[in-house]
């Protein structure tokens, strides 16, 4: 009939467009790197992405709230003891009349400082004994899995109380009363920290060594450390980073304990730790200085927490986000 529009002319059409078009559509979306994914995925977190903003804030108000929070630490009231927060003390003042939040800011820096080194250490030790003994195989995977264990069965807080209490006195004489006393915290807690680190970085490099790509590196010549440094530990890299964020939640937590035992920092360096020691006798009649040194820790301790459980679900592939 004239005028009248074939019934395969629609499909034709469709079929020829959708030729034309489809390599442009599939061409115009950009490949997705790794790190972008795993942002997309972290953000979908929720209260990842929450604490990440507010550690980030934390570190922010301890960094540069020194600069703009203009009150020494030492400076004594007696006329303004234990009093509550006010607009002169947001935070309230101590048994000394001091400023809490100055004291709080100042501390801050320590015990930040303490965690991030001493994860530092703890993943460093862990990554390198891991990555031999998940390379190695007889006799050497066998004693440095026997030594994972051994320390993973000493009681950590009752040895980390004795080495501090026979090494202090040495270590101060030698780097300074704070040098000394920082080294000792972050080596002592680093030290006993990285045989959960050891043990997930053997795993992986287990599973990975016997990959595809790992065979065909190896037989295009490639040498151990070679394998160990471009291929296989890149790769193992994802629970490395969660164990991370764990230890700096620990470490701080540890500083913290030996600061309220006594065993930290002088009593004159005010880390969240000593603040809450020092706080600990005025619950009844000043519950504002214990509880601003307890949520610092707390919060910094959630945040980190959650963090390195967003991160768990963003690198992990497995997982359907």
């Amino acid at each position: 009939m004239a005028g009248s529009i074939p019934a395969s002319l629609t499909a034709e059409t469709a079929l020829e467009t959708g030729l034309e078009s489809g390599p442009a559509v599939a061409g115009s979306r950009r490949p997705v790197s790794p790190g972008a994914d795993a942002w997309r995925r972290f953000r979908k977190h929720r209260l990842a992405l929450v604490s990440l903003f507010l550690l980030a804030a934390m570190i922010l108000i301890v960094g540069f709230g020194p600069l703009i929070w203009h009150v020494a630490i030492n400076d004594i009231d007696f006329s303004a003891m234990l009093r509550g927060p006010s607009w002169t003390h947001p935070l309230g003042t101590d048994d000394l009349g001091q400023d809490v939040l100055a004291r709080l800011l100042y501390g801050g820096r320590i015990s930040l400082a303490v965690g991030l080194a001493a994860m530092f250490v703890a993943v460093v030790v862990g990554v390198l004994v891991g990555s031999i003994s998940g390379m190695a195989s007889g006799r050497v995977d066998a004693f440095l899995m026997w030594l994972t264990d051994l320390f993973l069965s000493l009681p950590q807080l009752p040895l980390l109380l004795l080495i501090i209490y026979l090494f202090r006195d040495q270590l101060k004489a030698v780097f300074g009363a704070q040098g000394g006393v920082f080294l000792m915290i972050v080596m002592v807690i680093g030290g006993l920290r990285w045989m959960p680190v050891a043990r997930l970085v053997r795993a992986q490099f287990l599973s990975l060594r016997e990959k595809e790509f790992v065979e065909a590196a190896r037989a295009l010549g490639a040498s151990r450390l070679r394998l160990v440094a471009w291929h296989i530990l890149p790769n193992a890299l994802g629970p490395v980073i969660v164990a991370a964020t764990i230890e700096v939640a620990a470490a701080i937590i540890a500083e913290s304990t030996l600061s309220f035992l006594g065993l930290g920092f002088p009593p004159d360096i005010p880390t969240w730790g000593r603040v809450l020691f020092d706080a600990k006798d005025t619950l009844d009649v000043a519950p504002h200085w214990a509880l601003a040194a307890g949520s610092a820790i707390f919060l910094t301790v959630l945040a980190i927490n959650f963090i390195g459980d967003g991160l768990r679900d963003a690198l992990d592939p497995r997982r359907v986000l």
